[in-house]
């Protein structure tokens, strides 16, 4: 290390030459560096989905989850495996340990699902999802008819699918466009049961038929010569005049042939599928969008370069039709909050630092030097941040703001020991290699107690090892950085530029702050005598100093959580009705939450209650949720009670509202405790879960602000 410093004072051109390197590289990595809300955390888990259009969750369970729980549980590495059935579709998860090779698990569950032949016919193929936090969607959007315009948005299905997701989904960054609401064209077969009894036909007949007709079916092959062909056969029918010319049975009665067409025994007509739910925003029927981003992307560049393809598209095909499509959730809102944290953060620590330096050394010079170690650590950080593949985050950006003051505590070190020096009248070269050489053991233990309580965060991979990695990383590259800068740049510079100092007690006076430091000085001076005239004084002093701390410990503890939710300015609200519920019933609970919002955004007034920007809810068979953001991000909270009063006073249904987590989507909520009462089979469950439900809410009740949420519902 002596060696380096006396290289950096004989070289000062090469240790500038080097910041400016440093900075250089610090800043292009920042270009490349991916910009996201929250860090990226691969959890160990995979996911199965199949789909059966119309089945019960009874019949689900039966048919489709129970066999494939029967194959996937003897995977290797799998640690619980959890299932979901529902109307019309299965989920179940598979959770591995820690340290899996999730790429070969994927591999195996693919070739055990590929055994799975005796699911339902007409149940979809098993489909894999990996669940990670690049499943949150960076922005959601909302398409509204304009103000005056009547639009039947049930009937946008394929318009949505030819002109809006398309362009969208070509935007770099962008993997997924998904759209949720819209009914696609669909022809609709009607069956005359009494034609079809009299035809003596069956409805599963019929349905085969109809199927058949409309696949691709390889009829064999064909060889010429040295050339092979496969035969293809075509029957689609996707109009209702091709439709009606299906034949369902050729009957040969009596050397006479009859053929049964399906315009026979039914009524063909071309419509519009079914919508499984209903969706408003601001009290508008309404088309909803979810963005999804690719892996290492910048949501910021993504997010610009979609809301310039939204302005296109409202500016033209849409425009036409008389429609709007907004953006009603903005990951880069929170990003852009952080970085001019970020930003206000080296300013004002910049500022502060100088003030007390210029008030202890009372001079400008050597105030800024030791201002350059700031840049210089914090822009050479992101070089080491690109390197290790993480990006720039929330996380990350906590991690920046903290080492803004700690990056100059080595180089006040460094120059107030060669200032001091320079006080004592050696000579400006001999002041900086001996003031940086005296302090550089003690700087470095320094930094290195810093960076030891981050190894054990950066060896760790558990979710919650991966979520602070950023910050672990931030904070130690930039103060072992700022070492290196108080043992290269600091002596470097005074070297040249500290030429004249004033003598110790002949600097500028500052009225107030030198009467109060004497006044300090003497009181530590006349303190220390007296502690030291007597052993007994100082186990006195220092059991009552340890005994404050701890009482002033206890006195000031913070909730203790796993992670703080953040302040987003968004609420989220399930609403939990009883079994068998329709959409058009779950459909009267939302609008009474959108009854009591509405005056929020109609006519607002403070005083009444937060005004409201945007409120939107979904109503679907057996439950529904909704969604506010208010204008004024501070009194977020307030809708709370007033969103979940209209629904608690229904009979039946209960509201599930709470402020939307900053962290909610990636490793789980922070306030969230999650109970799992198992048995076997659900009739043994339900009375264990009613009684459990009634005790948590006696000892968490609603006055308090708790919230008691039961799935599948206790009713």
């Amino acid at each position: 290390m002596n060696a380096i410093i006396r290289s950096a004072i004989s070289h000062p051109i090469a240790v500038l030459a080097i910041v400016i390197a440093m900075t250089l590289f610090g800043i292009a990595s920042l270009r490349t560096i991916p910009i996201q809300l929250t860090p990226d955390i691969d959890k160990p888990i995979l996911q199965v989905r199949v789909s059966w259009p119309g089945a019960s969750p009874q019949d689900v369970e039966r048919e489709v989850v129970l066999r494939l729980e029967r194959e996937l549980t003897a995977l290797t590495g799998v640690e619980s495996v959890e299932s979901d059935s529902r109307r019309g579709s299965a989920r179940v998860t598979l959770t591995y340990g820690v340290g899996q090779d999730m790429d070969a698990a994927l591999v195996k569950l693919l070739s055990q699902l590929s055994r799975v032949s005796d699911l339902p016919t007409d149940a979809g193929a098993p489909t894999v999802r990996t669940s990670n936090s690049d499943d949150s969607p960076i922005a959601r959007m909302a398409m509204v008819a304009k103000d005056g315009v009547e639009v039947d948005i049930d009937t946008l299905g394929n318009f949505v699918d030819d002109l809006i997701l398309e362009p969208l989904g070509r935007i770099p960054g962008v993997s997924e466009v998904t759209a949720r609401g819209g009914a696609e064209r669909e022809v609709r077969v009607v069956l005359d049961m009494e034609r079809v009894a009299a035809f003596g036909l069956s409805v599963a007949e019929i349905a085969d038929a109809i199927r058949g007709a409309t696949a691709e079916v390889t009829a064999g092959e064909i060889t010429e010569g040295r050339r092979s062909f496969t035969l293809r056969t075509e029957a689609i029918n996707y109009t209702p005049e091709t439709a009606r010319n299906l034949v369902i049975r050729t009957d040969n009665r009596d050397g006479q042939i009859s053929v049964i067409r399906l315009s026979d025994i039914a009524t063909i007509e071309l419509g519009f599928k079914t919508p499984d739910s209903f969706r408003r925003l601001n009290g508008r029927p309404a088309i909803t969008f979810a963005v999804l981003r690719e892996p290492a992307t910048n949501v910021v560049t993504t997010l610009d370069a979609l809301k310039v393809e939204i302005a296109r598209l409202n500016e033209g095909v849409l425009a036409e039709r008389g429609l709007d499509l907004r953006i009603v959730y903005d990951e880069t809102v929170y990003i852009g909050s952080s970085l001019n944290l970020v930003q206000s953060n080296i300013l004002v620590g910049g500022a502060l630092a100088i003030a007390v330096l210029l008030t202890f050394l009372r001079a400008f010079l050597p105030a800024a030097v030791v201002m350059i170690a700031i840049p210089v650590s914090i822009v050479s950080t992101f070089v080491a941040i690109s390197a290790l593949g993480l990006s720039i985050n929330v996380i990350s950006l906590a991690g920046l703001a903290f080492a803004v003051g700690m990056v100059v505590d080595a180089s006040i070190v460094s120059l107030e020991n060669i200032y001091r020096l320079r006080q004592s009248g050696v000579p400006l070269v001999r002041a900086a290699y001996w003031g940086a050489r005296q302090v550089w053991a003690p700087i470095l233990g320094s930094a290195l107690t810093t960076v030891v309580v981050f190894v054990p965060i950066l060896i760790l991979e558990l979710p919650v090892g991966q979520l602070f990695r950023d910050i672990a990383v931030a904070i130690s590259v930039s103060v072992l950085i700022s070492v290196l800068v108080s043992v290269t740049v600091i002596p470097a510079l005074t070297s040249k530029l500290l030429k004249s100092v004033d003598a110790p007690g002949q600097g500028r006076r500052i009225p107030v702050v030198d009467d109060i430091a004497r006044s300090f000085t003497n009181l530590v001076l006349n303190y220390g005598r007296w502690v030291v005239q007597s052993t007994g004084r100082g186990m006195a002093v220092v059991l009552v100093l340890i005994a404050a701390s701890v009482m002033t410990v206890i006195a000031l503890m913070p909730p203790l959580d796993y992670l703080p939710d953040g302040n987003r300015n968004f609420v989220f609200g399930r609403i939990s009705v009883p079994p068998g519920y329709t959409r058009e019933a779950t459909l009267d609970f939302a609008q009474s939450m959108e009854d009591v919002a509405r005056p929020l955004w109609e006519n607002p007034n403070p005083e009444n209650g937060p005004p409201i920007d945007r409120f939107f809810f979904v109503a679907f068979n057996g439950g529904a949720f909704a969604g506010a953001a208010t204008e004024d991000a501070d009194r977020i909270r307030e809708l709370i009670p007033v969103l979940t009063e209209p629904v608690a006073k229904a009979p039946g249904a209960r509201a599930f509202v709470t402020q939307a987590s900053l962290f909610g989507r990636s490793v789980g909520g922070s306030r969230a405790i999650l109970i799992d009462v198992l048995g076997p089979n659900f009739d043994a469950v339900a009375p264990v879960v009613r009684d459990a439900t009634r005790t948590l809410r006696e000892l968490f009740p609603g006055s308090d602000g708790h919230q008691v949420r039961v799935q599948p519902s206790e009713n």
